[in-house]
């Protein structure tokens, strides 16, 4: 007989309440179990999922119910379990939070009902008493149809300032307190403009997250936890239209991969590898050779950090340009856009030229310039989408790009059913397309085929 999965979401009350720290503590101390770990992340964050992956070795995945389809959702859900034990699903911002007011859309809450499966909500024990029971009860009654499993209470001060939140919220709320996360030196997550520093940056493994690990096994009832976790059914789910298996046979796609460009969704990689294209990964900071290829990814990152050392390889931006101008298919994604565009200035106000395909200057601004999920419609034929077709994702930037061209997506932000913004962007030139929009390719898989139909035009 199989073993029983286990599923589990980590939410919390508020953004910065601790759920990343505590979910990397999970996931290292499971990992070290032995257990089968699949990391996963309510929303489009790169940042989180980067740390996830770090820590367990796989690949963390991204739960976006913006950007995906349920059905679509949950069979990427579902196919990652079948290789898992136990899958630990960190929320985004505070249970109910999610797009507009509507507490199950595009929330850790809604995920948690969408893929029944049960809430651990994660308090903070700092400078509270009783007091902490009222905080669970209004969550757990908020939406008696979700299943507030259990707690665990962040920043405690001592072992008897625990048992006494135990206590009270569990005689209260009738709610496990799953035990507590005490106060360690050294463990943080350094954080910069656009949240937290990249996993690859840093060292999540160093001694201090090792202690944190060991110090949770301690203080944390890990077995209960499971318990509670255990998965009757995976949600079922079903794949949309695929690329035609084989159709991207014979092309080879250059991966940008570097500390200047590294966010991916893994998914959309996989999506290339299933129709055939071959991925080799490059580093525009650091190699003086492109891969031969006919396909250019250059995804988001923080080109605007390495925009000294990125202009100054003067060989590797005039070789993408070539392959611009011989027809390659190239796509940047937000900061893919920075770099494929004439020139970039810094937040010192230095500016750098860049490759030159896209005409048209970025600069960093001082505040986010503009974020969260939108729609762009396509006004004339681009390398992922025809004219009239929509993509939705997510835009994240501080930086603005100013065009010496017309754009070609009519993009919008929408919530609660009014438009709240409405805006031009998206460059598309010759067989290069870049934008700011952050985008899942799942949402319609087939947008693949003008991709590699594209490349195959230049081969």
């Amino acid at each position: 007989m199989a073993a029983r999965k286990r599923t589990f979401i980590v939410a919390g009350t508020s953004s910065g309440c601790g759920k990343t720290t505590v979910t990397l503590g999970l996931l290292s101390l499971l990992t070290q179990r032995g257990l089968r770990v699949q990391p996963c992340k309510v929303g489009p964050d790169y940042l989180d999922t980067g740390w996830h992956s770090a820590v367990t070795g796989t690949a963390s995945l991204n739960l976006d119910r913006f950007m995906l389809p349920v059905a679509t959702l949950n069979a990427l859900f579902a196919e990652r379990m079948q290789h898992a034990d136990v899958a630990v699903i960190e929320g985004v911002m505070g249970l109910f939070d999610g797009y507009g007011i509507s507490p199950d859309y595009c929330s850790t809450a809604g995920m948690a009902k969408q893929l029944n499966c049960p809430v651990i909500l994660l308090v903070d024990g700092k400078a509270v008493s009783t007091s902490i029971a009222a905080t669970v009860m209004g969550f757990q009654h908020f939406d008696p149809a979700l299943k507030l499993a259990g707690v665990i209470v962040n920043r405690v001060n001592s072992e008897s300032h625990y048992q006494l939140l135990k206590s009270a919220i569990e005689r209260y709320c009738g709610v496990p307190v799953l035990g507590y996360v005490p106060r360690v030196e050294g463990v943080s997550l350094p954080e910069r403009h656009l949240g937290l520093v990249t996993a690859r940056e840093s060292v999540v493994n160093s001694q201090p997250w090792a202690d944190f690990a060991s110090q949770l096994e301690k203080t944390l009832d890990i077995d209960q936890l499971l318990a509670l976790s255990v998965c009757d059914a995976l949600p079922s789910g079903a794949w949309p239209e695929l690329p035609v298996a084989g159709s991207g046979a014979g092309l080879t796609l250059a991966l940008a991969d570097d500390e200047a460009f590294n966010f991916y969704y893994p998914d959309n990689i996989s999506l290339l590898e299933r129709a055939g294209v071959r991925i080799v990964r490059f580093s525009p900071l650091h190699d003086s050779q492109l891969p031969e290829c006919q396909m250019i990814w250059l995804g988001g990152g923080y080109p605007e950090l390495y925009a000294e050392k990125l202009s100054a390889n003067h060989t590797m931006r005039a070789q993408i340009l070539a392959a611009h101008q011989r027809g390659a298919a190239i796509y940047g994604e937000c900061g893919g856009l920075m770099y494929l565009g004439s020139s970039l200035q810094d937040s010192h106000g230095a500016t750098y030229p860049m490759v030159g395909a896209i005409p048209g200057h970025s600069v960093m601004g001082k505040k986010l310039t503009r974020f969260g999920y939108c729609e762009s419609r396509a006004l004339a034929p681009t390398l992922l989408a025809d004219t009239g077709e929509t993509l939705r994702g997510h835009e994240f930037h501080y930086s603005e790009f100013t065009p010496q061209i017309p754009a070609v997506m009519a993009c919008s932000k929408t919530r609660d059913g009014a438009v709240l913004q409405a805006w031009s962007g998206g460059w598309q030139v010759g067989n290069t397309f870049a934008s700011y929009l952050h985008i899942h390719f799942a949402q319609r898989p087939t947008l693949l085929n003008r991709w590699i139909s594209a490349a195959r035009r230049a081969k």
